[in-house]
């Protein structure tokens, strides 16, 4: 539901009703995970999707179906042998799908309002709801804020609601989506329930260090990867709105003081394109000892061994080193800027999903890698 929160934030804020189909967990090659969302309103509107075209359609309907009924249920589509034209994932994935009514009179309105609104707003929040459980349990949610505090609940044990909130924060904290386990009142005993966590936490920063054409390609590809992209460059001729108008953020400033004082966490990334090395070493001497999600930088074979040699100079460690992704990218033989960011791109993504970077043609990994925790639960029922 948070996937697509700015849409369903305007239609709250519209007074419309609508059904939201979300993806609890997945299975083999399905090709949306966990959160992914599609909604439809009374009109019949429609906005998300939960599996890329293979089950739109049945999803399409339930959610149609719910907003009729005001029932929320839970649905599992899996490749089926027997029968080629019966709906599933042509893939040959699985996916287990929620679908909860948002209507005016029902119980997860004001919960999926505030929710919705907060992600919108680009403010962490998690959101909790029972996909599997008793049927007087279903479409009520929590939501829950970085700050400890929550809002709503299931209406039954009050121990089910903080034990929930309390899980839900440790989602929040770490950004996940995903399902949980617990007993009905809050324990570990007792009649199982399973809940569907969503995190919206807001979007990830890639800070690029260097105004030139290259970066004006890069910010692009960030933006279009979901990133909130900052440009940063000493050069105050260079380093300008009119050259990169879809930055979220131009500073002027020597990279290194930049770094030392702006906020970065474990899903910052670091693109260093200036390949001057008044900028880069005191700029990767700082990097390579952050806890971010990766640090590139650009030159040649040539200018990569010379910077090397000057970082060791300056107590950088062999191990540090070791982080650095130089040159920068993906070898895709890119030439121009736009080329030479979609490798940078490339390689952002498999280092963040643990791709080898080789093509796929005549490979034999897995297309998609998760974590084991994020597997499917045998929950609901099979189509």
């Amino acid at each position: 539901m948070l996937d697509i929160a700015e849409e369903l934030d305007r239609w709250v804020g519209q007074g419309r009703d609508f059904a939201v189909a979300t993806v609890v967990a997945v299975g083999g090659s399905a090709p949306r995970q966990p959160g992914a969302a599609l909604a439809v309103d009374a009109e019949g509107t429609a906005v998300g999707s939960v599996s890329g075209g293979c089950v739109e359609g049945a999803v399409y309907e339930l959610c149609r179906q719910a907003l009729e009924d005001g029932e929320t249920v839970l649905e599992r589509f899996g490749y089926s042998d027997e029968d080629a034209f019966a709906v599933g994932l042509t893939c040959g994935g699985v996916i287990d799908i929620l679908v909860t009514p948002v209507r005016a009179d029902g119980p997860a309105r004001p919960v999926a309002a505030a929710a919705l609104a907060a992600a919108a707003r680009g403010e962490a929040a998690a959101v909790a709801r029972i996909a599997e459980g008793p049927a007087e349990l279903r479409g009520r949610a929590l939501l829950v804020r970085p700050d400890g505090s929550y809002e709503g609940g299931f209406g039954a044990h009050p121990e089910l609601d903080r034990t929930v909130a309390a899980e839900a924060g440790a989602f929040l904290d770490a950004g996940r989506t995903g399902t949980l386990e617990i007993g009905a009142q809050g324990s570990r005993c007792g009649a199982p329930l399973t809940l569907l966590v969503e995190s919206s936490v807001p979007a990830p920063r890639m800070i690029v260090f260097g105004a030139i054409d290259f970066a004006a390609a890069l910010v692009r590809v960030g933006k279009f990867l979901g990133y909130r992209v900052t440009v940063c460059d000493a050069r105050p001729v260079f380093a300008t709105k009119a050259r990169f108008p879809e930055a979220d953020e131009i500073v002027v400033e020597w990279p290194h003081r930049y770094l030392e004082r702006t906020d970065t966490d474990a899903r910052t990334v670091l693109c260093v394109l200036t390949h001057d090395a008044k900028f880069d070493v005191p700029l990767l001497r700082l990097a390579l000892r952050l806890p971010v999600a990766y640090v590139g930088a650009m030159g040649s074979r040539r200018t990569h061994h010379d910077r090397n040699e000057r970082l060791r100079e300056v107590g950088v460690t062999d191990l540090e080193l070791a982080r650095l992704r130089s040159p920068i990218g993906l070898d895709l033989g890119a030439r121009t800027p736009e080329e030479t960011a979609l490798s940078i791109g490339a390689e952002i993504v498999a280092d963040r999903r643990g791709g080898s970077g080789v093509a796929l043609t005549g490979a034999h990994t897995p297309i998609h890698r998760e974590p084991a925790s994020r597997r499917p639960a045998r929950i609901g029922s099979v189509a």
